[in-house]
């Protein structure tokens, strides 16, 4: 995907990239497919803000993707369209029976193209089909971690896993992470990656351009006072991190547990699907 550049009018526009939209073959989403979608703007039930540096933004509708495509459906792609919700394209599908569906759409979609979820489906991009029948090596994405629930595994941007390894009940798929995981041989994915790799390299250039996408400003720790933050106070003007008597402690987040490589992952999860951790190249 080709990036957008600007002219030089303004400072903002001298640094702003953009998608170039040429891919999108519909502006406009089906309605029966879009849902309203509230704001929480980063409050919980009781009105406290829970997530910081969420709020205002556009007006967005929410698409109804559908991550299961039953099996036995054989559709034709109409349409590849923009979804504010997510950084990859949708293509909007339309099967046998003339219903319309939304799935994320891989690398290489076009318009006119026929894709199947089946079993039996041939190996080829967009094509939907269990991990038992995929041969090893492929390229895949939108993968479920629980057959029958859905894909729940590389939808962003540009993502793509590879299928390693095929042994009893379960499949190994390399992650974009590095990490080496085991899922049920039953388990479906979808052929390909996901589309619109360039997204990572979008530069937004300006304040106001993250304010319309409903991101709030972050203001650091260090330029905070004490009672405000960890990393806030000390006398004599700019200091690292800590200042005054927290000088050179570790980093924190705002209510104090460490950051930059403390672990936060639940004890309550298991590491009996993980050959290899993401971690572990990063160590050699």
């Amino acid at each position: 995907m080709a990036i957008k550049m600007y002219k030089p009018t303004t400072p903002a526009r001298r640094g702003m990239t953009n998608r170039d939209f040429t891919e999108i073959t519909a502006k406009r989403p089906v309605k029966s497919l879009t849902q309203v979608k509230r704001r929480g703007n980063g409050r919980n039930n009781q009105g406290r803000i829970t997530v910081r540096h969420k709020g205002g933004g556009a007006k967005k509708f929410y698409r109804i993707i559908d991550f299961k495509l039953a099996p036995g459906t054989s559709a034709v792609i109409e349409a590849i369209e923009y979804d504010p919700n997510r950084s990859a394209h949708i293509a909007r599908i339309k099967d046998s029976s003339s219903k319309y569906h939304y799935v994320i759409a891989a690398g290489g979609m076009k318009v006119g193209q026929k894709i199947a979820s089946d079993a039996e489906a041939s190996i080829e991009v967009g094509n939907r089909l269990p991990l038992v029948n995929i041969p090893v090596g492929s390229t895949i994405h939108s993968i479920e971690l629980q057959p029958g629930k859905g894909a729940q595994m590389v939808r962003s941007a540009g993502a793509r896993a590879q299928l390693t390894a095929k042994e009893g009940d379960y499949a190994q798929v390399k992650l974009p992470s590095g990490e080496v995981r085991m899922v049920n041989i039953n388990a479906t994915a979808s052929i390909g990656a996901v589309g619109n790799e360039g997204h990572q390299n979008v530069k937004y250039g300006s304040a106001g351009r993250k304010r319309h996408m409903g991101i709030r400003p972050s203001v650091r720790g260090v330029v905070m006072n004490a009672a405000d933050h960890p990393h806030g106070g000390g006398d004599g003007g700019r200091h690292g991190i800590g200042g005054g008597k927290n000088h050179g402690a570790a980093p924190r987040t705002p209510w104090g547990q460490k950051t930059l490589g403390y672990k936060t992952r639940s004890r309550r999860k298991t590491n009996k699907f993980i050959v290899r951790s993401r971690h572990e190249g990063k160590r050699r």
